[in-house]
């Protein structure tokens, strides 16, 4: 098991029952895959570095996991179709 780090950005005209459910959805991802849910941090409303999709703020959120090495390229592949996530990034941690 690696250790991983989840980053993803949320569309900010959405409510909040709507961005957690975007959160619950990347963790039941991770936990299909074979991963283990270890931190979810939110780090709030934050200014993008450049306009995306006319949007120029987003919220973060940053999910540590363990998963087998099979496991960040289905997640990415699942979080590139959802409709609230601008953006997403999932990086190994090292030791």
């Amino acid at each position: 098991m690696n250790k991983y780090e989840l980053v993803l950005v949320v569309n900010v005209k959405i409510e909040d029952e709507e961005r957690a459910a975007v959160v619950d959805r990347a963790k039941e991802i991770i936990t299909r895959f074979g991963g283990v849910v270890t931190e979810v941090e939110d780090a709030g409303k934050k200014r993008l570095a450049y306009e995306i999709q006319k949007m120029r703020e987003g919220f973060y959120y940053f999910v540590q996991f363990d998963a087998p090495a099979t496991c960040p390229a289905e997640v990415e592949r699942r979080m590139r179709i959802q409709d609230n996530v601008i953006r997403y990034l999932c990086v190994r941690k090292d030791a």
